[in-house]
């Protein structure tokens, strides 16, 4: 057994299927969250019928699962098939494969790597930003969601892959990503549907994964051939493989290619697409994060050193990634026999950490339903549970994006705000909808107001 088990082992909360279900089929995301938060952070077992997974919130069980027993709760199973159908086995995976995965990608997404990047980043933000004028001068509104993404996007794009992705490409390539991230939700939340059967969800999935392959596969082969040594991630990649392996397995590669994608870009564009809809319910916080940009940017061009000095933007960023992480649900499944706050649960079951959950907590957050920015004013000071704020996951297999997204997300909203002042026309009750990530199912439109600028 992974840990000894007590003999006063206690009895999860169960939350029986007549109840389980209706909730789940109505607001999956939000109704989870509320189910950990009405257990005051116990152990919830979920009674789905033939499926009864463990949900786990509580910041000590977190570190448990994430960190301290890793290794026990391992990421296979029913709810990683569906997303690995598309990112394969990769940083995504377990075992061995994932080890030397990791060791080869963990460089490329480092604090200082990145920071190395950050100059071309800001380029490459703020000539989409400027596109944008057309929008503003006719006074016609953007999908928020769609160019956060594309804006994301081609940051990513150009950033880590050079030149090897025209625009066209680039911008070929998001939607189908968006596509396999949301039409797995079906099967997320009934995952012991076969897949001899055909659920909602499967056809759009497997016509955009063999796009993605298409657009993928070129690359590699493409870089294979010309075999340069190049900063870019696919001379990288292919350069490490074959120094591990002696040559490049360009399944690997893809695989690899298309994991780094992801992590490099689907948080970030999550993130930045609710932020919009938050600034428009929160005027005060809206209003002080566009003085705090005037004031520090002015009417000079968005660098990264400005970023640093944006300290109310990062507290903000802090807030949105507390109350809409882009993970709601992290599945892991045991290995051994194994036991969790006094709850003994068996080899080979499902449980399932909830960051909606945990960044809810009222024992560890005050007034956990408000966005309030302020929170983190001394988050260094704030002894916080470690495990109580969980936006990129924790442990070894934590998400190598984050310290990129610490330098995207501050650049683009900087970008906007400095130009723009952006103003929600089709205010609404958002629905989050489940999938590899949280995202809302209504679209957002902007209308964004030129603010003038001062010739350099």
């Amino acid at each position: 057994m992974s840990q000894a088990t007590s003999a006063t082992a206690t009895s999860p909360q169960v939350l029986p299927f007549y109840k389980a279900i209706p909730r789940l089929v109505k607001d999956p995301v939000t109704e989870l969250a509320k189910m950990g938060v009405e257990a005051n952070g116990r152990i919830v077992r979920l009674d789905l019928g033939p499926f009864r997974p463990y949900l786990i919130s509580h910041p000590d069980h977190v570190q448990q699962v994430l960190k301290t027993d890793w290794s026990n709760f391992v990421r296979e199973g029913m709810f990683w098939r569906p997303v690995q159908r598309v990112t394969g086995h990769s940083i995504l995976g377990e075992g061995d494969g994932w080890a030397s995965t990791r060791k080869i990608l963990q460089p490329l997404f480092t604090a200082r790597y990145t920071a190395s990047l950050a100059e071309d980043m800001a380029d490459i933000i703020s000539e989409c930003i400027v596109e944008l004028e057309d929008f503003a001068r006719t006074g016609r509104p953007i999908d928020g969601g769609h160019q956060m993404t594309t804006i994301v996007n081609q940051a990513v794009i150009k950033v880590l892959f050079g030149g090897r992705i025209s625009r066209d490409t680039a911008e070929r390539l998001a939607p189908e990503f968006a596509t396999c991230a949301t039409s797995i939700g079906f099967r997320l939340l009934v995952p012991f549907a076969p897949y001899s059967i055909k659920v909602p969800g499967d056809r759009a999935f497997l016509r955009s994964a063999k796009k993605i392959d298409e657009i993928v596969y070129p690359l590699i082969e493409q870089a294979s051939r010309e075999k340069s040594h190049s900063n870019e991630v696919v001379s990288e990649l292919l350069t490490a493989r074959i120094e591990q392996d002696g040559k490049a397995d360009l399944r690997q590669v893809r695989d690899d290619l298309v994991s780094i994608y992801g992590a490099a870009s689907e948080t970030t564009a999550m993130s930045l697409t609710w932020l919009w809809s938050v600034l428009h319910e929160h005027p005060e916080v809206n209003a002080r994060l566009q003085d705090e940009v005037r004031r520090v940017v002015g009417d000079s061009e968005v660098r990264p050193s400005h970023v640093a000095e944006l300290k109310y933007l990062r507290m903000v960023l802090q807030e949105l990634l507390r109350v809409y992480p882009s993970a709601w649900i992290i599945p892991r499944q045991t290995v051994a026999d194994t036991e969790i706050g006094g709850v003994r649960i068996k080899a080979g079951s499902q449980v399932l950490v909830s960051p909606y959950t945990t960044h809810r907590l009222p024992e560890f957050w005050d007034r956990p339903s408000e966005f309030d920015p302020e929170r983190w004013a001394n988050e260094k000071a704030e002894r916080r549970h470690r495990y109580s704020f969980i936006p990129f996951g924790a442990g070894p297999h934590v998400c190598l994006g984050q310290h990129l997204f610490y330098v995207e997300a501050p650049l683009v909203i900087a970008n906007l705000l400095s130009r723009y002042r952006p103003v929600l026309t089709n205010p609404q009750r958002l629905t989050p909808i489940p999938g590899a990530s949280v995202r809302p199912k209504e679209k957002l439109l902007l209308q964004l107001e030129p603010i003038e600028r001062n010739a350099a």
